[in-house]
């Protein structure tokens, strides 16, 4: 494993990493999915749990495109654009009332900020800019990352979804590092995808899931190329060790 530089850039995803945020907007999602089902009439409806396990990691715009596919649905871009914004306006509304931060994040992130040298934190999502914004502002995380917040489906000039490795790509472009100066942190498999195909080292991250979950999840990241699980919040210095950045 290449080690990065001492220290490393911590590029984080947001949803049901930093955040418990997935459920919540999944069952956002599901209502306008159904809508724009039916309005098509196509005689199939989802449950947030049942797009979730289908499309964790990916945006609005990509799991839409992927229904599109399946389903033959014909949605103009403008269209696709005006569904976008009333997606995100749909999940802020369930996340400004009930969002929680991930076990431990904060105590974390904390507790890597105050080595010397101190790591570069960024967060890099798939999810629209101002949801991941206010996700960092409701959970209290949003100032251990200032401006450096990077969304697939707002900081490009063409918006896009993990596991397209674009956002990685300008996020580093941004802050002036290469990928073997970083490491990503997942919890998806399109997401870890997405990481390692900017070929940045990538720590999988687990506690979002149940404990029946962890095991299937923990493999799937694996497979995707994450070179270490993260089970915990609390155990990032034991992870970043392994990775070869160990505490002074």
């Amino acid at each position: 494993m290449t080690k990065p530089r001492n220290p490393p850039t911590l590029l984080i995803d947001c949803d049901n990493t930093l955040v418990l945020s997935e459920h919540l907007a999944f069952a956002a999602c599901a209502t306008l999915i159904n809508q724009i089902l039916q309005r098509h009439e196509i005689n199939k409806t989802f449950t947030g749990p049942q797009l979730q396990e289908r499309f964790v990691g990916q945006n609005f715009r990509g799991m839409l495109g992927a229904l599109s596919r399946e389903y033959q649905l014909e949605i103009p871009p403008i269209d696709v654009d005006v569904l976008a914004k009333a997606e995100v306006e749909a999940v802020i509304s369930h996340l400004k009332t009930s969002l929680e931060p991930a076990p431990g994040a904060a105590a974390a992130l904390e507790n890597v900020s105050q080595r010397k040298p101190a790591p570069t934190l960024a967060v890099v999502s798939s999810s629209a800019l101002r949801r991941v914004n206010v996700s960092l502002q409701k959970t209290g995380l949003d100032h251990f990352f200032g401006d450096r917040v990077y969304s697939a489906a707002s900081s490009l000039a063409v918006p896009t979804s993990k596991p397209d490795p674009a956002i990685y790509l300008h996020a580093m472009l941004r802050l002036g590092v290469a990928p073997n100066e970083c490491i990503a942190i997942e919890d998806s498999p399109s997401g870890t995808i997405s990481a390692i195909r900017a070929e940045i080292p990538t720590l999988g991250y687990v506690g979002a899931y149940t404990d029946g979950e962890r095991d299937r999840m923990a493999k799937a990241l694996k497979d995707a190329g994450a070179k270490v699980i993260m089970n915990e919040w609390s155990e990032l210095d034991r992870c970043l060790a392994e990775m070869g950045y160990p505490a002074a």
